[in-house]
């Protein structure tokens, strides 16, 4: 079925991806598996850019990034920066044009981008940078007000079938993963996907203010974006498109984590609303082209460190992103996969025209 598209290949991943956490050296001179580091890396500030809006979740992950590798994973010091728009191929385009070879400036990316490249007909794609890792992959929530009068999902859906038009949905970028869940739930319930009224925002603060003001109906986004919103009763969450319940997800003796749904907050899902929905969004690096290979090197085993420290199983639990670590070339051909599944998936919602 359409809506299983993007999370066939997912699910699968998502079983190797468990980690113990251990302690870990730095990165100069480590070996895991085929990724050897034998010098000290970066040799300068290592830059990450968030290509969109502060408060969204590229920029929420890469400032966790930054905030993990500075507690003694790596020597240098770490920034993150913002370039925002069109899905993030205005930073895409800027990575590739500006920082060819350059061995100490990362991009923050994920399936957001996929799509996005496709909705905005980006000339730069992912075929022009160089792949790093992947590292976390997280499920979708969807909220209204406090105040909303939605107070299930069945509610929302009611509204939503009575008139697609008049109910909005605020997310991130048009043909990002926040747009499909949208279409996807619409095509669930016997809406035409083409119908929705889908407002896309550069960032996570933005979306969340238009939510705030009424100016929508109801927010898309991963959890980790309105939790504080959520915990705090400014926002109620209806559903979050996992396939089973926060209930059934049992970490196995000895792991960090057993899958997505063991780090998934108590919301309902939408299967368990009659809604036959799931999607899972994931998040990795990449860096610009040209990147010499002992250098892309170090990078993969600085990420790979990073993922398996302490620190950053914390930040997993706390923002309930679970880990879905792939480094190099295994994540360079993971792109290509997800490009050829999202690519036809867009085309069915009627996001971009069939080739």
């Amino acid at each position: 079925m359409i809506h299983r598209i993007l999370n066939v290949a997912l699910a699968t991943l998502v079983l190797l991806a468990g980690v113990v956490a251990v302690g870990v050296p730095r990165v100069a001179g480590i070996a895991r598996q085929d990724v050897t580091c034998n010098t000290p890396y970066p040799t300068d500030t290592l830059q990450i850019m968030a290509p969109a809006a502060p408060g969204g979740g590229w920029d929420t992950t890469a400032r966790e990034m930054q905030a993990v590798l500075q507690t003694g994973i790596i020597d240098q010091s770490v920034e993150v920066y913002n370039v925002e728009g069109a899905g993030g191929t205005i930073g895409l385009a800027q990575l590739v044009s500006d920082n060819a070879g350059d061995p100490n400036t990362l991009m923050m990316m994920g399936l957001v981008m996929v799509g996005g490249i496709a909705t905005n007909q980006s000339e730069v794609t992912l075929d022009d940078v160089t792949p790093i890792a992947r590292l976390t992959t997280e499920y979708e929530v969807i909220v209204v007000p406090a105040d909303s009068p939605f107070q299930t999902m069945a509610d929302l859906v009611a509204a939503f079938q009575a008139d697609p038009g008049a109910t909005a949905f605020a997310g991130g970028s048009a043909g990002g993963t926040d747009h499909i869940l949208v279409g996807l739930i619409a095509q669930a319930v016997g809406i035409d996907p083409t119908l929705i009224n889908y407002v896309p925002y550069s960032g996570g603060g933005e979306a969340l203010a238009a939510l705030l003001a009424g100016d929508v109906a109801a927010g898309v986004s991963g959890y980790g974006e309105f939790q504080g919103q959520i915990e705090a009763g400014e926002l109620r969450a209806l559903a979050i498109s996992a396939a089973q319940p926060a209930a059934d997800a049992t970490p196995a003796a000895g792991t960090a984590e057993a899958s997505p749904a063991a780090a998934l907050p108590p919301v309902p899902t939408l299967q368990e609303q009659g809604v036959d929905v799931e999607l899972a969004n994931w998040r990795g690096v990449v860096a610009g082209p040209d990147i010499p290979d002992d250098v892309r090197q170090c990078m993969i085993a600085m990420v790979e460190t990073m993922s398996q420290s302490q620190p950053w199983q914390d930040t997993l639990a706390r923002y309930g992103w679970s880990n879905f670590f792939l480094g190099g070339e295994e994540y360079g051909t993971f792109l290509q996969t997800e490009r050829d599944r999202v690519l036809p998936l867009l085309e069915t919602l009627g996001l971009i025209e069939a080739a």
